[in-house]
């Protein structure tokens, strides 16, 4: 729209917009300046693996931002592993502060996860329950990636209806094969004692059944 002045101009101002406050601008965010508060809550683990005499315990805190608020946020702060096995100490120590560190650093944590289960033992890995675990460490990464699950960070990807009917008949099929020739089960588990390494979920659950190579743990198969 044009404007006609007839009188003279004396004078002018910039009238400079004022910045728009963002709406969430009191919302708190992890990052490496926040003080730790007085008490933080926390989860234990246990790790036995056959390369240790005596267990580790695992203590991951969490701090709590934006409590009681619709932003509230459960975020990891802190972690320390504890045995009587005196042997790793160094490293131990080490690894927690670094893993500390970058919970303190905030942002995108659940590449640890990643990271740690792609660390191998020289002298080799070991099964636990009938999945393979590359090493200590690599496990540390399962505890990681469990308690990160627990508190949001990381979702849990769970089979469609198709597989999850896909996986529900080939046990039950095992079952009623086990139970006709009398073959006992590895570690107390779904799986027979001849089942294959798994490359998509590492579990002992591989089997042929109609001709094709199909995990009873997560599904896959090599016939899609």
């Amino acid at each position: 729209m044009t404007i006609k002045i007839n009188e003279k101009i004396t004078g002018y101002e910039v009238v400079k917009e004022e910045p728009k406050r963002p709406a969430e601008s009191n919302v708190v965010h992890m990052h490496e300046k926040l003080e730790r508060p007085e008490m933080l809550v926390g989860s234990t683990y246990k790790i036995k693996t056959p390369l240790t005499e005596h267990a580790l315990y695992v203590t991951i805190n969490d701090i709590v931002l934006n409590p009681d608020t619709s932003h509230e946020k459960r975020r990891p702060f802190e972690i320390f592993i504890n045995s009587k096995d005196m042997a790793h100490f160094q490293w131990v120590v080490a690894l927690t502060r670094v893993i500390s560190a970058v919970f303190r650093k905030g942002g995108d944590v659940t590449f640890l996860v990643e990271e740690l289960h792609s660390v191998f033992d020289p002298r080799g890995g070991y099964f636990k329950k009938g999945k393979y675990t590359p090493s200590l460490v690599a496990e540390l990464g399962d505890v990681i990636e469990r308690h990160l699950k627990s508190i949001g960070l990381i979702q849990t990807e769970e089979p469609d209806a198709g597989r999850q009917q896909l996986i529900a008949e080939k046990r039950a099929e095992l079952k009623k094969r086990a139970n006709a020739t009398k073959i006992a089960s590895e570690e107390s588990c779904d799986f027979p004692s001849d089942a294959q390494l798994c490359v998509k979920c590492s579990t002992k659950a591989v089997i042929k059944m109609d001709g094709c190579m199909t995990c009873l743990n997560c599904g896959d198969s090599k016939c899609g």
